[in-house]
């Protein structure tokens, strides 16, 4: 049995969770989603907890039960609780604006970065005097924050002799040695 897909989901109070045919909603404080499962994973909804049940042992259903189950999961914590992402744009003259679902990026290039954000999706970007800026993505729906902050990281990759680039707040960046001196 998978070790994920056995694991039942607690529902707290407050979200409300629909099943018709293969489509489940999860209801909350900050919004709703949806997410459409495979017919042959059955989901029960039984005292405040759902579980997920498999038909067979076959190698796609083992993989299926446990993905739904963390899909389904990821969406009971993005309507109750949220989820979050930080950029840091580390360099010399880096700057960001955001303006409503705009993001104004200027990193280094001969102009300015216009990226628009997905509305379900809200940014802030906050710059202080001597600390690099950061852009903060806040949401309900985990995978989609984490493409769209996929796509801003893409848009300057962090280089590895000076660390220069877009880059998760705390992930650490493998350096690479420069050039040694002849003599």
């Amino acid at each position: 049995m998978s070790r994920i897909g056995k694991l039942p989901i607690k529902i707290p109070t407050g979200v409300s969770v629909d099943i018709k045919d293969n489509l489940i909603s999860v209801k909350g404080p900050k919004g709703e989603l949806s997410q459409k499962v495979d017919s042959a994973i059955s989901m029960e909804l039984k005292d405040g907890e759902l579980n997920f049940e498999r038909p067979s042992d076959q190698k796609s259903h083992k993989a299926m039960h446990g993905l739904y189950r963390s899909l389904v999961n990821n969406m009971v914590v993005g309507v109750t609780e949220g989820y979050q992402k930080k950029l840091e744009l580390v360099g010399v003259g880096f700057k960001a604006v955001a303006s409503g679902n705009v993001l104004e990026l200027n990193l280094g290039y001969s102009h300015n970065i216009y990226f628009a954000v997905p509305p379900e999706i809200s940014v802030n970007a906050e710059t202080a005097k001597g600390k690099n800026p950061i852009v903060t993505l806040d949401g309900i729906d985990k995978q989609l924050i984490g493409h769209v902050a996929a796509q801003i990281k893409k848009l300057r990759k962090v280089e590895p002799y000076k660390g220069k680039g877009i880059r998760f707040v705390g992930e650490q960046i493998r350096r690479k040695a420069g050039k040694t001196a002849a003599k």
